[in-house]
Parts: structure tokens; C-alpha cells; sequence
């Protein structure tokens, strides 16, 4: 029996910081429900630490980690599980920065297999599709090359204005996306909401966790923060630089647009769909994550599965499913693992 798209209730494993009504509004929840600044989609992966927080739980109630692991080939094909294994090699979020987000960088793969016997890293990128308030931004990257002693004293001292007067700062709107390669400092600012996909781990190097965190080993995972510190990337990102991880996507109106920068396709894909009454997309089998902006359409599988998208949908995708149709007038974010033509490893 072949597998077929299933649409996802919201995951939403507790937070530290404040925000949950964009994603509300996105599900079209009632206003007597809370929602909080995360939702995990077809999520694979926990919290750092943690038995199941953040495991995405199917209809029938069992973990979607599990159902992919007792069948990997059919939820994910057989490339990749021979490329990647058993994991879906991806985690998709739906993130709402009700505050700004304190300052923090991830670890890549080399790093992340030596201190937390992993496979994967962090590498992660913010797909912008709603702001709000004055001056919605985001932090991406230090200004100038800097010494990992000066960035370790700002952490021992908590030196807040310090570290954020050193990051670039950019002001974002819906339809711009900021690839954030592992090892970048940032933040994400108040009042962005973002599609985010990373890797499949819950690897945060908190530099700034005065206010934020419970303790500072909280912020350094329990590695120290000078250990920590050696996966941070200190060099500096100038204009030109930063034109190399963000791009401005509102402006393309294509029925598929490839949303992420050039070098991100190695740990994840993004496009988005448009569909309109006039038009049909085809979509070639992968396993996928689909998050519907706006309208309504509907997902037909080469099966002869049939199933209707709302605005603020989410659907986990099975490789099974085949070659799909998306037709209707609906806007929609495709997230998928990584390509695996000419990975190395």
C-alpha cells in the first residue's frame, strides 16, 4: 500500500522567549488558543537533550520518526537513505520573533560529530513571510573580522550592546530569505516571521543568555563556552559578502521560484509554488514539507490520492507518493532535503 500526503496538526515543544500569534493567524486558530513562537514541522529531530519534545506525532499516532525509519525508502527514497540514511535530513519550523532573539550560532558537521556524536550540524535559512511592528530585521553575520578573545569576553561579561553593535543589521520584509551557513552569529529580530529550514538537530551556541537562559551552560550545551566558541565564524561579512546568503524573492512572480542562495542546496531546498486557475504544477517524487501562505488548491498524488490545501496547512510528503499535481490558487513553501546530485558526503 503505497504512502500519501498527510496534513500535520501544529507541534509546538516550549520556548524560552515571546510570540505565537503570527502563526495563529497563518493556522487560522481561534483566539482563545495559544500558540507559541515555534511549531516543528514533520519533525524528526527533539529538543537538545530531550526524549520526544519536538518529534512530530502522525494521526494514528505514531512518531513520524519512527514510521520513517521502519520504511525509509518509501518515505524518503532509496538515493537518499543511501546518501543520508534514515533521517529525513531535514527539520522545517515555523518561527514568530515575538522578541528578538538573543545572539547564537550553530556548529557545522565536523564539530557537531566530535562533541555531540552526530552526524549533522545546524546549518539553517529564514524564509520571511510576514513582519510586523516598526523595524523588523535581522542580524546576520559580524561587520568586521573580530578575535574569538574579544567575542569570549563579551560572553563572559554578558556585553550585549557590544556584541550587537558588531553584527550586520538588516531590515527584512515578506519574501526575502537569509541562508545562515553554520558557524554565523545572529539573531533573528522582533516582529519576523519565518518559514525556517536547518538540518535536523537542536544544536543553539548561545552566546547571549543573560535573559534568555536558564544558565549559561544552557547557552554552551556543556562544552564551555571556549570550547563553543571555536565553531564560531569571526570574520567579517561586508555588503558585497552578504549578497552571497540573501536574496530579495517578493518581486518574482514565477509559478516556481527557487527561494534559497546558491550553496544552500547541499543541506536543503526551498521553492515557492504558485498556482492559479489557469495553471497546473508538476512536482517531481520527494520526500517534502509543505506550508500553504494563502488561498486553496489541492495535492493530487500519481496514486490517485486527492487532498485539499488551506492557508495554513502544513503536509509531510512521502517519496511514495510519486509524481504529484498542485493545482487551485494557492501559495505554497516546498521544503526538501538536501539534492543529492554531486554530494560527496
Amino acid at each position: 500500500m503505497t504512502l500519501e500526503p498527510i496534513r500535520l496538526p501544529a507541534n509546538q515543544p516550549p520556548q524560552f522567549y515571546r510570540g505565537g500569534d503570527a502563526i495563529a493567524a497563518l493556522r487560522g486558530a481561534s483566539s482563545d488558543k495559544k500558540f507559541g513562537p515555534e511549531d516543528w514541522v514533520a519533525s524528526v529531530s527533539t529538543m537538545f537533550g530531550q526524549e520526544t519534545n519536538g518529534l512530530t506525532r502522525l494521526p494514528n499516532g505514531a512518531w513520524l520518526r519512527d514510521a520513517v525509519e521502519t520504511d525509509a525508502p518509501a518515505w524518503l527514497g532509496a538515493k537518499h537513505v543511501e546518501a543520508l540514511g534514515t533521517s529525513t535530513g531535514l527539520l522545517v519550523k515555523l518561527l514568530d520573533a515575538g522578541q528578538r532573539l538573543p545572539v547564537h550560532f550553530h556548529p557545522d558537521d565536523a564539530f557537531a560529530k566530535q562533541h555531540f556524536d552526530s552526524h549533522f550540524g545546524k546549518t539553517e535559512a529564514w524564509i520571511v513571510v510576514g513582519t510586523y511592528g516598526d523595524d523588523p530585521r535581522v542580524y546576520p553575520g559580524f561587520k568586521e573580522t573580530l578575535t574569538k578573545a574579544t567575542v569570549s569576553e563579551w560572553t563572559r561579561e554578558q556585553d550585549v550592546p557590544s556584541m550587537l553593535s558588531a553584527l550586520n543589521s538588516v531590515p527584512v520584509t515578506a519574501g526575502d530569505t537569509v541562508y545562515i551557513p553554520s558557524g554565523l552569529p545572529h539573531a533573528i529580530g522582533e516582529g519576523v516571521f519565518v518559514v525556517e529550514l536547518q538540518q535536523p538537530t537542536d544544536f543553539s551556541l548561545t552566546i547571549e543568555w543573560r535573559d534568555f537562559l536558564a544558565s549559561p551552560e544552557k547557552g554552551h550545551l556543556g562544552l564551555g563556552f571556549d570550547t563553543a566558541i571555536e565553531a564560531l565564524d569571526t570574520s567579517g561579512w561586508d555588503a558585497e559578502r552578504l549578497e552571497t546568503i540573501i536574496k530579495r524573492t517578493a518581486g518574482d512572480t514565477a509559478d516556481t521560484v527557487d527561494l534559497l542562495a546558491a550553496g544552500s542546496e547541499r543541506f536543503f531546498q526551498a521553492e515557492q509554488l504558485r498556482t492559479s486557475n489557469m495553471t497546473t504544477l508538476s512536482l517531481d517524487p520527494s520526500f517534502a514539507v509543505l506550508v500553504v501562505l494563502d488561498g486553496e488548491g489541492t495535492l493530487r498524488t500519481e496514486h490517485g490520492g486527492e487532498h485539499a490545501l488551506a492557508k495554513g496547512d502544513t503536509f509531510v510528503v512521502p517519496f511514495d507518493a510519486g509524481q504529484t499535481e498542485l493545482s487551485g490558487t494557492a501559495t505554497v513553501i516546498r521544503c526538501r532535503p538536501p539534492a543529492l546530485e554531486g554530494r560527496t558526503g
